[in-house]
C-alpha cells in the first residue's frame, strides 16, 4: 500500500499574510481571496505551492489578501467592493457560486477566479466552460455530483432498506445544495434524512443519527473545512456509534474513516494557483482559460476500520479502490 503525504500547515504561514498597503507601496500585486466561511489552511498552502511553482512567492513578489463573511452572506457585496477598492490584481472566490456572484457584481474587469461545487453556467458565472466570457473563469469540483457517488459507494455496504444520514452545517452553501442532494437520494430509491451540527454540537448531531436508527452516514463536504479539532469529533462519534461512514477528504479515511471520495482537492488548490492565477498575473487573459473539472477521483477503503464494523468490503469496492488502508 502506498503512504499517503498530506500538506502540513503551519500556523506561522497564516499569520504572515503581508499588508495590501505594503504590498501597493513596493509595486507589489494583491491577490485578493474572498469567502463566505473560513478558507482551509491545507488549501492555502497548496494554493501557495501553485503559485511558487510559476514563479510567485508571498511577500517577495505578491502579497494576499483574506475576506471572509463567517457565513454572513449579506456582508459578500461590501468585502467586494472593499477589495475592488484595494485595486487588487486578482480576486479569487471560494465557498459557493454567491460567493463568485457577489464578486462579479462588485466588478466587470478585474479578472475573478473561482472554485465552486456546482455547474458554474447554471449559476450564470460564466457562457460556457470551454470558452468563459467576461471577467470569471475557475474550477468546477462536481461537489454535487460526488455527494451522489458516495450515496452510492455507501449503499455497496449497507441493505438496501437502511436509512442514511447526510451530516452537514447549517449554512448558506448547503441550504444551496440540499435539495441536489435529496433528489440524488430519491432517484436512487434511499431513505435518507439530514443531520444537522447546530452550534458546534456534534453529540446531539450524531444522538438524532442513533436515534432515528441510521444505518450509515455521509458526511459533508462543508464540514471537510472544518478544523482538524471537529474532524476528530466526527470520527470519534462515528466509532463510538458504530456507523459505517463515508467522507469528502481522503484525510478522514487515513486518520481512522471507514472510507472516502473526493477529487484531489489540493491538486485543485495548487491548479487554482499555477493555472489560473498565476498566468493572469502573467498576462493571461481569463476569456483562454476554460473552467475545468478534475478528472481523477480517489477511493481510500480504511480496511482495519471496516473489519472493526464486522463489514465485508465487496469486491466491486476492493476492485474500484485506489488506496486501501491496512
Amino acid at each position: 500500500m502506498k503512504r499517503r503525504q498530506f500538506i502540513t500547515f503551519l500556523g506561522s504561514a497564516a499569520a504572515s499574510w503581508p499588508l495590501p498597503a505594503r504590498a501597493q507601496q513596493t509595486g507589489m500585486p494583491v491577490i485578493g481571496f474572498l469567502g463566505s466561511q473560513s478558507f482551509p489552511p491545507r488549501s492555502v498552502v497548496a494554493f501557495r505551492q501553485g503559485l511558487a511553482e510559476v514563479g510567485y512567492t508571498e511577500g517577495k513578489n505578491i502579497a494576499i489578501e483574506f475576506h471572509s463573511a463567517n457565513f454572513q452572506n449579506s456582508l459578500l457585496p461590501r468585502l467586494a467592493a472593499d477589495l475592488v477598492d484595494r485595486k487588487v490584481a486578482v480576486i479569487v472566490a471560494t465557498s459557493s457560486p454567491s460567493v463568485a456572484a457577489a464578486a462579479k457584481a462588485a466588478t466587470s474587469t478585474i479578472p475573478i477566479v473561482f472554485i465552486v461545487a456546482d455547474d458554474p453556467t447554471k449559476d450564470g458565472l460564466v457562457a460556457s466552460l470551454n470558452r468563459p466570457e467576461g471577467n470569471l473563469t475557475g474550477i468546477n469540483f462536481r461537489g454535487i455530483e460526488l455527494a451522489g457517488k458516495r450515496l452510492s459507494l455507501l449503499s455497496e455496504l449497507v441493505s438496501k432498506t437502511a436509512t442514511i444520514a447526510y451530516l452537514s452545517t447549517s449554512n448558506p452553501i448547503f441550504e444551496a445544495q440540499k435539495s441536489d442532494i435529496l433528489a440524488v437520494a430519491h432517484a436512487l430509491g434511499r431513505d435518507i434524512f439530514i443531520a444537522l451540527v447546530e452550534e458546534g454540537n456534534f453529540d446531539a448531531a450524531f444522538a438524532t443519527i442513533a436515534q432515528r436508527r441510521a444505518g450509515a452516514l455521509i458526511v459533508g463536504n462543508v464540514l471537510s473545512f472544518m478544523m482538524p479539532s471537529n474532524r476528530q469529533k466526527i470520527l470519534q462519534l462515528a466509532v463510538r456509534h458504530k456507523i459505517p461512514a463515508i467522507y469528502p477528504d481522503a484525510i478522514y479515511a487515513v486518520q481512522g474513516g471507514l472510507m472516502s471520495y473526493a477529487a484531489d482537492i489540493l491538486a485543485i488548490w495548487r491548479q487554482l494557483g499555477s493555472h489560473y492565477v498565476g498566468q493572469i498575473l502573467k498576462g493571461a487573459k481569463v476569456a483562454d482559460l476554460p473552467v475545468q473539472q478534475p478528472t481523477k477521483f480517489e477511493l481510500v477503503i480504511n480496511l482495519k476500520t471496516a473489519k472493526a464494523l464486522g463489514l465485508t468490503i465487496p469486491r466491486t469496492l476492493y476492485a474500484a479502490a485506489t488506496e486501501l488502508i491496512e
